[in-house]
């Protein structure tokens, strides 16, 4: 039963990612624990299924309140999902996102992109490192190395981040073969990336208690309590949170 393979797989990755990248997770989770204790925000970008990971942090039962989901709908998979992938290669775009979000030095901006290569989420992280943010980038570094830029720069996600974040897995993302079938199937991004996300942030938000801060923590609206709870946050972040 395949199924049962690929399951063994994301546990060999998942190990893989606590032994190589435990160092860099809490190198991320100190630059957002500092940006939170000062105020800021935590903002998280990427393109086509990439915007999922900025869903995935953002008004998350058990989660940051301080978390803004940079989701523009060109990037996103509708309309169409051609249209995402000609739009992440359009230079100038990033830019004028990010002119539309409040951000401010001292915030940090988490860019996933496993290729590390297309224009937008490039110059998402070189327009952030202008306006005084710390970059963490999220990418698979066999896949990264592997492909060529497609800005004009030549340079990739990573050049430009803080700490970069090694989701582990293989060029093309997808980790299965079977024989009868040419193209390999099953990626393994998504799964390991959310992980390593919501590792990054419950790391940050023990940090910030140990040093006796109490981080906001978004409450399941399934709660009873959920609802009020969650109407006193969206009050006090709506102003700077543009999906709130």
């Amino acid at each position: 039963m395949l199924y049962k393979q690929y399951l063994e797989k994301i546990k060999d990755l998942l190990a893989r990612v606590e032994e190589t990248q435990g160092e860099n997770i809490q190198k991320a989770a100190a630059l957002v624990a500092e940006a939170i204790k000062g105020g800021g925000l935590l903002h998280v970008f990427g393109c086509g299924h990439s915007q999922m990971y900025a869903m995935e942090v953002f008004y998350r039962a058990g989660g940051l309140v301080p978390v803004n989901a940079i989701l523009t709908p060109a990037l996103s998979l509708e309309p169409t999902a051609p249209l995402s992938t000609f739009a992440e290669r359009q230079l100038g775009l990033a830019k004028a996102i990010l002119d539309n979000e409040d951000v401010s030095p001292g915030d940090v901006m988490l860019i996933a992109s496993t290729s590390a290569r297309n224009a937008v989420p490039i110059e998402m992280a070189m327009e952030a490192k202008k306006r005084g943010m710390k970059v963490i980038t999220l990418l698979s570094e066999e896949f990264a190395r592997s492909v060529t830029s497609r800005h004009p720069s030549g340079k990739k996600t990573y050049d430009f981040a803080d700490v970069v974040l090694d989701n582990c897995g293989v060029a093309g993302d997808a980790i299965m073969e079977i024989e009868g079938l040419e193209t390999r199937f099953g990626p393994t991004s998504s799964v390991i990336g959310f992980a390593i996300l919501q590792a990054v942030v419950v790391e940050a938000i023990s940090l910030l208690v140990q040093e006796g801060i109490q981080p906001p923590i978004w409450v399941s609206s399934n709660l009873d309590k959920g609802d009020a709870i969650n109407k006193g946050y969206i009050e006090e972040y709506r102003k700077r949170i543009r999906c709130l």
